[in-house]
């Protein structure tokens, strides 16, 4: 029983989670209650909840000792734990699953645990079908890779027959000898974004991402329940939403609510890099420090960029159509056509694999890319945390790269012939499936290859280059007839008098400032001309 706005309810409160800026231990946090009857969750409330009084974060499923709600949609909803009852012990609903969707409960996701990424990672191995595939790529014949990798060619023969297995200096000497190879496949980071339930947006700015707070523009949102966001160069690939300062109407106290979200975007993160290489930090280093200022991921994505077009969009479509696949999750969903690029999703949230026609997605938007296709991991809450907390395990001693592929190898893969019903039954799936079917030829090449590649990337120019792009294109052929026909002079005056606007300003500022970190003075490096690349273990 509990009392909603004054009016005794049959109803047992059940604990969904946190919200993504919550956990202000000291204060107050805001919570996720259903209203359980009958074995059903009939409605569900965020609510304001002292700490103190909770305790110890209940378990997700658990009962949870609320006496009383009051409030409404407009002001909020308030909770009062019931004394009598705060210090029972959490029983775990065990049939919590029957009763929700646990992906989507109201605004937020439910952190669900990490029992679909607890299991044992498989890992990928270059097989000997894989090596004549790979040689048929570079173009050259067993005598040659032979020579290449100075040994004779019957051991070359031996790997590709079988009779021998790869060593991994074999595959370390191709790499080296072959750069185009070495280059073929990219892993890097698409989006990350962390809540910090103890700092406010200026905060994350100065001690998480170091980078000068005048080159970020702060205006009014209320995106995500926030009222305030700070963005870098006024758009949107960096940037920190928060709550800002109200004064108090009682007190006339400036007051400051804590907890703040950080988004990398795409473009974002490749920015980013440029400010990790000023700092001579690593994205190890900074989730690192991340985790010491309690930030929590809430969204993290790797791209597996094939720049040697390993993959066939068309061919991996077909496959789907075919029942040429298996997946861990049941399901699936094809977008797109031949002309504007594939693309395939393989999962729901929190976790998706992607893959799609990377090329065409770019000339789309009228730019170009020197990568072909491209294998994403969406992760969402857990499902990132165990990502990073695998990276972070000093004991575990796998790169960024080899825990990537070993998920995608062990959630996803192709073959070459359908796959029949009753094996997709079986116990064992995977095995049953790897041990009678053969794998489609690209697919297993690029797990394999793709476990020895090196996280790397050309950390990316601010976006000054979409306005000259634009300006190239659209702009000059325009300028040129003006310049012809006398106006030129005209033209320049407007230029020199023109008044640019605050995100303007930013975007000027921040793209002409050679060093964008508070590193500056320790480090010489032009990024108006970029040389060095960002590599990650």
């Amino acid at each position: 029983m509990i009392t909603i706005n004054n009016e005794p309810t049959a109803y047992t409160p059940i604990f969904l989670g946190t919200t993504q800026h919550s956990l202000r231990l000291s204060l107050e946090i805001l919570i996720m209650v259903g209203m359980k009857l009958n074995d059903e969750i009939i409605e569900s409330y965020n609510v304001t909840v002292s700490a103190i009084e909770l305790g110890q974060l209940p378990n997700i499923g658990s009962q949870i000792a609320i006496d009383e709600i009051t409030g409404s949609e407009l002001s909020g909803f308030k909770a009062k734990i019931r004394q009598s009852d705060a210090k029972i012990q959490n029983t775990v609903s065990i049939e919590l699953e029957n009763l929700i969707e646990l992906k989507n409960v109201g605004q937020y996701q439910l952190l669900k645990g990490l029992k679909d990424m607890t299991q044992e990672l498989n890992v990928p191995e270059l097989s000997n079908n894989n090596l004549i595939l790979m040689r048929q790529l570079l173009g050259v014949t067993q005598q040659e890779l032979a020579a290449a990798v100075d040994m004779s060619r019957k051991t070359v023969n031996r790997f590709e027959i079988g009779e021998q297995k790869i060593s991994d200096k074999f595959i370390d000497k191709l790499l080296l000898v072959y750069p185009e190879l070495a280059e073929s496949i990219e892993v890097q980071f698409d989006w990350v974004s962390l809540t910090f339930p103890d700092l406010t947006s200026k905060q994350v700015i100065n001690d998480i991402l170091t980078i000068q707070p005048n080159l970020f523009l702060e205006r009014p949102t209320s995106q995500n329940f926030y009222t305030r966001e700070m963005v870098f160069a006024g758009e949107k690939n960096i940037y920190i939403q928060d709550f800002a300062p109200i004064k108090n109407p009682e007190t006339q106290a400036i007051e400051q609510k804590y907890g703040t979200t950080l988004y990398l975007t795409g473009k974002g993160t490749r920015l980013f890099e440029k400010a990790l290489l000023e700092q001579n930090i690593t994205w190890h280093d900074f989730f690192q420090k991340a985790r010491q200022y309690r930030g929590h991921l809430t969204r993290l994505d790797i791209a597996i960029n094939d720049k040697w077009g390993l993959l066939n969009m068309n061919d991996l479509v077909k496959a789907v159509q075919e029942k040429r696949f298996w997946s861990k999750s049941k399901s699936y969903a094809v977008h797109g056509n031949v002309d504007d690029g594939w693309t395939v999703n393989f999962g729901k949230s929190p976790f998706v694999i992607r893959a799609y026609d990377k090329r065409k997605e770019q000339a789309s938007k009228g730019f170009d890319t020197d990568v072909q296709n491209r294998v994403e991991l969406e992760l969402h809450q857990d499902k990132a945390e165990y990502v990073i907390d695998e990276w972070l395990n000093q004991d575990n001693n796998k790169t960024l790269t080899e825990i990537t592929f070993d998920i995608l190898y062990t959630y996803l893969w192709f073959t070459d012939k359908p796959i029949e019903e009753k094996l997709l039954k079986a116990d064992k799936v995977r095995d049953t499936i790897e041990s009678s079917v053969e794998p489609m030829p690209a697919w297993s090449l690029l797990t394999a290859l793709g476990h020895k590649m090196k996280f790397v990337r050309q950390p990316k120019e601010q976006s000054i280059e979409r306005i000259e792009k634009w300006v190239l294109e659209s702009v000059v052929p325009s300028l040129a007839v003006l310049k012809k026909t006398g106006h030129w002079a005209e033209v320049i005056e407007a230029m020199n008098t023109a008044e640019l606007s605050s995100e303007q300003q930013k975007l000027v500022k921040a793209t002409m400032i050679n060093a964008i970190t508070q590193a500056n003075h320790k480090l010489n490096i032009n990024f108006e001309k970029p040389k060095k690349r960002y590599q990650e273990i």
